[in-house]
C-alpha cells in the first residue's frame, strides 16, 4: 500500500533525525542526481551545445535578448557528458538538495546553470554547486524569455523552487516564471527537456492535491522520505508523472510504527471486525497485495448465499443496458447469487445476456441501486417502471428505517446515478455513493452547499469529504484519479486508462462493489472503515480489468466486465 504523509508528519519525522545530525539533505541530493543521471544517459543523443545564460538582464519579463555562450556537444547515448541541465531553485532546503544534486551533476561532466528565483539560496548548496563548476544565474539578472529559451535548450530541467512548507499558488517571482515556463511546455509538446520535480512539483497542494496556480508539469518526481497525498490526489498527481520515493531515513528511524500500522489497515483478511485501526484521516493508495487481502475469495466450505447474494435495482425500458452492465460487473466479480430487480421487459434483456441472473426478489446481502435510473422529481412523479419504488424500498433497508425484523438485517448498498437523487434519510458507513463529480455536485447542491462540477474537479478530496460528512455514507468520488472518502480516511486510485471514460463503465464498477460489499457483508456492517476499502479494490480491479481489455486502445464497458475474472484470479494468485 501507498501510504501519504502530511506535511506535518513530514516535519515531525525530520526534526529528531535533523537534531541527531543525520545527513537527510545529503541522501537526498545523491538520490535525485542517481534518478537524473539515469533518465539523461536513457535519453541523450549525441548534438551540439545549447545556450547557457550569461549577462545581466531585468526579471521584468519585457523583450529582451541574452548574451548565450554555447555549451559542449554530448557523447553518445547513455553518455552524460556535456548533457545540459537547468535548475530552478528556490530559498529554502528543497533548493538546497537542487543545487547539492547539481554539483553531483557537474562533476559527472554536466553542464548545469542555477536559476535562483530569490534573493535568498541555501549557502551550503550553493557554496557547493559554484566549487564544482556550476553556473549560476539570478532570476533579477535574466529575463523570463531568456530563462525559457535555457530551458528549451537543456536535456533535463529540475523544479527545485518550494518544498512541502508552502501553502497556496506561488509567489512572485517564481510564479510568474513557472506560468511562462509551463505554457512552452505546452507549445513544445514532445521538443520539451525531461523535467524532475523535487520532493513535489512545485506550486501543488501538498496536503489535498489542489492546483491553485501555475505549476510545471513533471516528467517524474523524485520524492523524499514519504509520499505526500498531493502525489497521490487528483488534480495534483496529475502533473507529477511517475513517483519515485526515496527513504533518506525515515523508515529505519522513525517510521517502523507508521508502517507497520499502515499495514494492518489494509491487510486484515476476509474476517475483519470492529475496532480495527485505520488511521486518521491519512490519504492512501491500495496495491495488488492489499485487494487480494480483502477480497472474500470462496473456500470448500462455502456456497452460493455464503459467498454473498448482490441484489440489483438497475436500468429502466429506455436505458436497459446499465442493468445488463451493473448485473454483468456483479456476477463477473464473483458473487454467489445476483437477483435483478426491475421492468419485465429489462429483466428478459438481462437473461438473455446473463442467464444466471435470478430475476425474482429474495434473499440478498448487499444492493446496487440506480444504474440507468433517471434523476427522481418528487414533483413530477417518477417516469421509471416503477424502479423508484423498488430503490426507496431497498434503502429502508440500508438505513434502517425498517425493523431488521421485515428486511432481515442491516446490510451495505452501492447508491449510484439516479439513486443518489431518493436519498431522504443520514445513511451509514456501509452505504457507499459513486457519484462522477457533476452529480456530486448537484448533491451537495441539495444539502446547501454552493458548488458547482468545475469546484469539485478543483478539490475532490475536500468535496469527497464534505459529502461523507454531510450524509454519513462513504464517498466514492468517480475520476481519472477515483477518490474515496470515509469514516478511516481517504484513498486515491490511479489504475484505469483514460480509455475507460466511456458509456456504461460506471455500471460496472457498481456491480463490483456490490459483489465485495455482499462477500463481507457482516464484516462492513461491523467495521464501519472497511467499506472504503472494499470501494477503492474495487476500482483497483475495475480499473485493471478496463487496462487488460482496452491493451491501450479503446475499450466498450461489457469488456471491461469480461476481463474482471482474469484480474481478479491474477491478484489473488500474486
Amino acid at each position: 500500500m501507498k501510504d501519504a504523509w502530511s506535511s506535518d508528519e513530514v516535519r515531525k519525522a525530520e526534526e529528531p533525525l535533523i537534531a541527531a545530525g543525520e545527513p537527510l539533505m545529503a541522501r537526498a541530493a545523491y538520490a535525485l542526481a542517481q534518478a537524473v543521471l539515469r533518465e539523461v544517459a536513457a535519453r541523450t543523443t549525441p548534438r551540439p551545445g545549447g545556450a547557457r545564460l550569461h549577462g545581466s538582464l531585468g526579471s521584468d519579463g519585457l523583450p529582451g535578448e541574452a548574451r548565450v555562450r554555447p555549451g559542449r556537444t554530448t557523447g553518445g547515448r547513455g553518455d552524460v557528458r556535456g548533457a545540459r541541465a537547468l535548475l530552478l531553485v528556490g530559498p529554502g532546503n528543497n533548493g538546497g538538495d537542487t543545487l547539492f544534486a547539481g554539483a553531483h551533476l557537474v562533476r559527472r561532466g554536466m553542464t548545469v546553470t542555477a536559476v535562483l528565483a530569490s534573493a535568498r539560496a541555501h549557502e551550503e548548496g550553493l557554496a557547493a554547486f559554484e566549487a564544482a563548476g556550476g553556473e549560476v544565474v539570478r532570476l533579477a539578472d535574466a529575463r523570463v524569455p531568456s530563462v525559457v529559451r535555457s530551458a528549451l535548450a537543456a536535456d533535463v530541467v529540475l523544479d527545485g523552487l518550494v518544498g512541502v512548507g508552502a501553502r497556496g499558488a506561488l509567489r512572485p517571482p517564481a510564479g510568474g516564471l513557472v506560468r511562462a515556463l509551463a505554457e512552452a511546455r505546452e507549445a513544445a509538446g514532445k521538443r520539451w527537456p525531461y523535467t524532475v520535480a523535487v520532493d513535489i512539483p512545485s506550486g501543488i497542494g501538498v496536503d489535498d492535491g489542489v492546483v491553485p496556480g501555475p505549476v510545471l508539469r513533471a516528467d517524474r518526481t523524485v520524492t523524499f522520505g514519504a509520499l505526500k497525498p498531493g502525489l497521490l490526489l487528483p488534480p495534483a498527481a496529475q502533473l507529477a508523472g511517475a513517483v519515485e520515493l526515496v527513504d533518506v531515513g525515515f523508515l529505519t528511524a522513525s517510521g517502523t510504527d507508521h508502517w507497520a500500522s499502515a499495514a494492518q489497515r489494509v491487510t486484515l483478511g476476509r474476517h475483519a471486525m470492529a475496532g480495527t485501526d485505520t488511521g486518521s484521516g491519512r490519504v492512501q493508495r491500495l496495491e495488488a497485495a492489499d485487494v487480494a487481502a480483502l477480497w472474500p475469495a470462496p473456500t470448500a466450505h462455502d456456497h452460493k448465499y455464503t459467498r454473498g447474494v448482490v441484489g440489483v435495482i438497475a436500468g429502466t425500458s429506455t436505458y436497459p443496458g446499465a442493468a445488463v452492465l451493473a448485473t454483468s460487473g456483479a456476477v463477473r466479480a464473483g458473487a454467489g447469487m445476483v437477483r435483478y430487480l426491475g421492468p419485465e421487459a429489462v429483466g428478459t434483456r438481462v437473461l438473455l445476456a446473463r442467464p444466471e441472473v435470478v430475476v425474482a426478489g429474495g434473499r440478498v446481502q448487499a444492493w446496487v441501486l440506480g444504474p440507468g435510473l433517471p434523476a427522481f422529481d418528487p414533483e413530477d412523479g417518477p417516469d421509471d417502471d416503477g424502479q423508484a419504488r423498488r430503490v426507496f424500498g431497498a434503502l429502508a433497508a440500508v438505513t434502517g428505517v425498517l425493523s431488521e425484523d421485515v428486511t432481515g438485517g442491516k446490510m451495505p448498498a452501492v447508491i449510484d446515478a439516479g439513486a443518489l437523487t431518493m436519498l431522504e434519510h443520514r445513511l451509514p458507513a456501509w452505504a457507499v455513493l459513486t457519484p462522477h463529480a457533476g452529480e456530486l455536485a448537484e448533491l451537495l447542491q441539495g444539502l446547501g452547499h454552493d458548488v458547482d462540477r468545475a469546484a469539485v474537479e478543483a478539490r475532490p478530496l475536500h468535496w469527497a469529504r464534505t459529502a461523507h460528512q454531510a450524509t454519513g455514507a462513504t464517498v466514492l468520488l468517480k475520476g481519472a484519479i477515483t477518490v474515496v472518502a470515509g469514516p478511516g480516511g481517504a484513498y486515491a486510485q490511479a489504475d484505469a486508462p483514460a480509455w475507460t471514460a466511456t458509456a456504461g463503465a460506471g455500471d460496472v464498477l457498481a456491480g463490483i462493489l456490490g459483489t465485495l460489499l455482499a462477500g463481507r457483508s457482516a464484516d462492513v456492517v461491523a467495521d464501519e472503515t472497511l467499506a472504503a476499502r472494499l470501494a477503492a479494490a474495487a476500482v483497483l480491479v475495475h480499473g485493471r480489468a478496463a487496462a487488460r481489455a482496452s491493451a491501450g486502445g479503446p475499450v466498450a464497458a461489457l469488456e471491461i466486465a469480461r476481463a474482471v475474472p482474469a484480474v481478479i484470479a491474477e491478484l489473488l494468485r500474486a
